[in-house]
């Protein structure tokens, strides 16, 4: 049995964080950042059933085209998403009344839908990349003793040469059968998950990045583009078995000095687009 200190259950049984119960998800769920996002999304639905929020954790789940979809706002970084795979699993795989591991498992569809940048020349403002490798810099599955990393693993570390940071890289990939969705709409790249905006960027304000050439550096090792999300969800997809594919709109390339002005335009196409093929 699952002890309350490990797995926290609100009044009503909901998971702690995300106020959620098991019906009120769908096996195929759409995460966005940005929890105003989640109502941009849920727009499209032709009707919404739940509508549930807990801090930064907004949940909509509707009816699309006779499909149940789900889509959940993370809010930003690994960490959020630490919470967010963990207890959408626990909805679906744990008898939240027992506390019991649940011996047959269900496997959820995550289908990221976010905003990053590029310093790959040859990805434009406005593309959608949708990630096929995935790199994270936070050391979160060092904490998972079951967490392998991909064979992009080996490639990208071959000449990456921050040996401070080496340490805390972790590598994933995709489910692939979602991605073969996708691909022909998309420019199918390498994502990496930063573990800030400002500094792991190369964003200076009033404190000294590492070095300001460290984006280039990644995409010489094989990144296309940057956020903050992406390796968590691949990496615990695979731990606990679901499928997973992140697809991001490119509003500025820092190599070109290309920015999308009117980027939300573009996301929405993204979003419709997505919804469309799933």
């Amino acid at each position: 049995m699952i002890k309350p200190s490990e797995l926290p259950l609100n009044k009503d049984g909901s998971v702690y964080h995300l106020n959620l119960l098991p019906e009120d998800i769908a096996e195929t769920i759409i995460l966005v950042g940005d929890p105003q996002r989640v109502a941009r999304v849920s727009q499209f639905f032709d009707s919404v059933e739940v509508k549930k929020e807990k801090r930064e954790f907004v949940t909509h789940t509707g009816i699309k085209n006779g499909k149940r979809l789900t889509v959940l706002s993370s809010g930003i970084g690994t960490d959020n998403i630490d919470i967010v795979i963990n207890e959408l699993d626990a909805l679906v795989n744990v008898d939240l009344k027992t506390r019991e591991i649940k011996e047959e498992k269900q496997s959820l569809r995550f289908v990221r839908l976010g905003t990053s940048g590029t310093v790959n020349p040859k990805i434009n403002a406005g593309d959608f990349v949708a990630s096929q490798y995935t790199a994270g810099f936070d050391g979160l599955m060092c904490f998972y003793k079951d967490h392998k990393n991909s064979n992009f693993q080996e490639k990208f570390l071959k000449n990456f040469k921050y040996d401070t940071i080496r340490s805390m890289v972790y590598t994933s990939e995709c489910s692939q059968e979602i991605l073969d969705i996708f691909k022909e709409d998309t420019v199918v790249g390498n994502t990496g998950s930063l573990s800030g905006f400002y500094g792991p960027q190369g964003r200076e304000v009033r404190l000294k990045a590492l070095d300001n050439d460290f984006l280039v550096h990644l995409h010489e090792c094989g990144l296309d583009n940057f956020e903050m999300e992406t390796s968590a969800i691949y990496s615990f997809a695979k731990l606990l078995g679901h499928k997973a594919l992140s697809l991001n709109c490119i509003i500025a390339n820092r190599t070109t000095g290309e920015f999308l002005e009117d980027y939300k335009k573009s996301v929405d196409e993204m979003i419709e687009m997505a919804i469309s093929k799933l």
